[in-house]
């Protein structure tokens, strides 16, 4: 690591917040509500909504955009880290949305590895849950 790298680090507080263009604002409101988010701040930006949407410390901006692709590009998927990922997956399921994983998903990723699904939002954007073991 260089010096501009500890230096940089040395300001990064951790993530702000993540940016989701959506087509359905509305739609994607329910969405994000039905897991557990909440409104944050609301506004208008050349004439389209944008809404901030809060999980405890996790931020997603979701901005209007008509010319959404709604499709997985630079940015794959949001992961949201659960305490309990079994009883998340029973929780999300009940909620009707689509479940790309149709069981848990285990990878010896981290210390002692990280069992995870995914689900599919209404713009595209897959939503993962995790939990590191």
């Amino acid at each position: 690591m260089g010096t501009a790298d500890l230096v940089a680090a040395d300001y990064i507080t951790g993530v702000q917040h993540l940016g989701i263009p959506v087509r359905d604002m509305d739609g994607t409101l329910k969405f994000y509500g039905d897991l557990g988010f909440e409104e944050a701040f609301s506004t208008r930006n050349n004439g389209k909504r944008v809404v901030f949407v809060k999980q405890k410390n996790l931020v997603i901006e979701l901005y209007e955009e008509d010319e959404t692709a709604a499709k997985p590009g630079a940015i794959d998927h949001v992961a949201l880290d659960v305490t309990d990922v079994e009883r998340t997956f029973e929780l999300v399921g009940a909620l009707g949305y689509e479940m790309l994983d149709t069981e848990i998903q285990f990878l010896p990723f981290w210390e002692h590895g990280v069992k995870f699904f995914t689900i599919m939002g209404p713009n595209g954007e897959k939503v993962e849950f995790s939990q590191k073991m």
